[in-house]
């Protein structure tokens, strides 16, 4: 009688856990769905920057904008962006440097419009805002249209955007 016992008691509890997990478990599904979605805060700065030579352009956020995403995010998260970002574009600059010497380097930091203004009044414009990464780098020659490059493979894109006729 005392093993039935133990026994029907060892049943239910395993039962109302395994329920109280699948509750659990409805719940955690059903949060993504009412997860905010975060896009980028957008600049305080209505400027334009016109580029109308070969070029390499570093976009940033301007103080505030920063902040703003600061607050948005998780503070970890924040500070491991903010980490890659800074060696992305420490490497990127290192290589441009190194490799293609002739290309001015450009940052676009309290900026929201970049106006990439090509050969016979061709032109590409640029609205920052509408951009969801935060930092990031476009690569210009007149002629051409600008190309947002991955700064994590540098050295691939400068050569294909520039190389290409």
């Amino acid at each position: 009688m005392r093993l039935f016992t133990i026994y029907i008691v060892s049943v239910l509890s395993l039962t109302a856990s395994c329920s109280s997990n699948s509750a659990q478990d409805k719940e955690k599904k059903a949060s993504p769905s009412t997860q905010q979605v975060l896009t980028k805060p957008p600049s305080n700065f209505r400027d334009t920057m016109q580029i109308d030579f070969p070029a390499a352009v570093f976009y940033l956020p301007d103080s505030l904008q920063l902040e703003k995403i600061k607050e948005l995010t998780d503070s970890g998260v924040f500070e491991a962006a903010m980490h890659e970002y800074y060696f992305q574009m420490r490497n990127a600059r290192m290589s441009i440097k190194r490799d293609w010497p002739g290309l001015k380097i450009v940052e676009a930091k309290n900026i929201r419009f970049l106006l990439f203004k090509g050969k016979d009044n061709d032109f590409t414009y640029v609205d920052l805002n509408t951009r969801n990464d935060s930092h990031g780098l476009f690569l210009f020659q007149p002629g051409k249209k600008p190309q947002n490059a991955d700064m994590m493979n540098i050295d691939t894109e400068l050569g294909n955007y520039f190389n290409r006729k």
